[in-house]
């Protein structure tokens, strides 16, 4: 299959990339390369004859016609995003911008695409989104397919937003669609801003790990290359307009999470323990979920996927990249507002 993934030096992008590459596929990488992408992430598969990088932005329409009809792809996996809740809340119009109107933009051209070609039957756009469009959960109960959106943030609702365009595409015009919301994802190659990487970063710098209000909200973690074999399972079997939620199984406090990535690096580098003296509690996230989990059995039951990876196997590997790929992060670090606390401006 020959599969244009756009975001693909991003984070969960790159996993896709390097893992459909690995299996066969013909991978062509669309990415804009902004302040999160990072094409070290996709240098173990730069120079397979089935790889191509393609820079370009989601919301530039001819440059994304161009790129269509270049490479006549079979199938669109749509992953460019802007993701992270803190830099949304500081700047929510960058959001609006990819999430919204970048979606809108490629789905009307690989709309145009599909129908110039004839319609094929074994074409698909799959949108890739997040649990964070449902809102938050109380102490009991699991996101399904069927919860309804409650966005709590100007990430989430722009995810939001890009969902129903999508969901729009396929009842107007027909556009054979695929969509999947998935819980937290962690890993290599994760942008050095969000929660687990900064747990870790601060934690081998010995400075103050922050950790928002209480550290008792709950995620669901989602290790990366679990996810990113989950999206190719979708592509490759899910049944045209149907949605598939993608959870870890892996709920934790943030807190216990934070205390674990501790324990981990204690047994790493003793002569710095205990790594958890230097949680510190600051002022929460405005606009703060409280829990995330996801029901996952759609996928299981219908497609037979299930996540390979407990949290704690994908802590200890995780802790692992890090410490072995200090001049990978310690060059992101440098990039504008990395290590800094955003999202307070409310």
């Amino acid at each position: 299959m020959k599969i244009l993934i756009t975001g693909g030096a991003g984070f969960i992008g790159s996993a896709v990339v390097r893992l459909a590459v690995a299996r066969g596929h013909e991978v062509i990488n669309l990415d804009a390369l902004t302040y999160a992408a990072c094409l070290e992430n996709v240098a173990p598969v730069a120079s397979s004859n089935l790889y191509t990088f393609e820079k370009a932005d989601i919301c530039d329409r001819e440059a994304v016609d161009t790129l269509l009809a270049r490479h006549q792809p079979d199938a669109v996996l749509h992953l460019a995003a802007e993701s992270h809740v803190d830099r949304s809340i500081d700047g929510p119009g960058a959001f609006i911008q990819t999430n919204v109107t970048g979606t809108y933009t490629l789905l009307d051209a690989v709309r145009a695409h599909w129908e110039a070609r004839g319609k094929p039957v074994g074409f698909r756009f799959h949108h890739v989104s997040t649990d964070e469009v449902y809102g938050t959960l109380g102490d009991i109960g699991l996101f399904t397919e069927d919860s309804p959106y409650a966005p709590n943030s100007p990430y989430s609702a722009s995810k939001a937003a890009s969902d129903h365009l999508v969901r729009a595409w396929a009842e107007t015009y027909g556009l054979p669609v695929l969509l999947t919301n998935c819980s937290n994802n962690y890993g290599p190659y994760h942008f050095p801003e969000k929660l687990i990487p900064v747990v870790i970063l601060k934690a081998l710098a010995g400075e103050p790990i922050p950790v928002y209000g209480d550290g008792l909200n709950i995620r669901d973690w989602l290790y990366v290359e679990d996810h990113a074999d989950a999206l190719l399972c979708v592509l490759e079997k899910g049944a045209v307009g149907r949605s598939y939620n993608i959870g870890g199984h892996n709920e934790r406090t943030n807190i216990d999470l934070v205390r674990t990535i501790c324990g981990l690096l204690d047994a790493r580098r003793p002569e710095k323990a205990p790594h958890a003296d230097l949680i510190t509690f600051v002022t929460d996230r405005p606009g703060h979920d409280m829990r995330y989990a996801i029901d996952a059995s759609r996928i299981q039951e219908e497609l037979g996927w299930t996540p390979s990876v407990t949290v704690e196997e994908g802590l200890a590997k995780t802790v692992d990249w890090f410490v072995a790929n200090e001049d990978w992060w310690r060059a992101l670090q440098a990039r504008d507002g990395v290590g800094q606390r955003l999202g307070t401006s409310a």
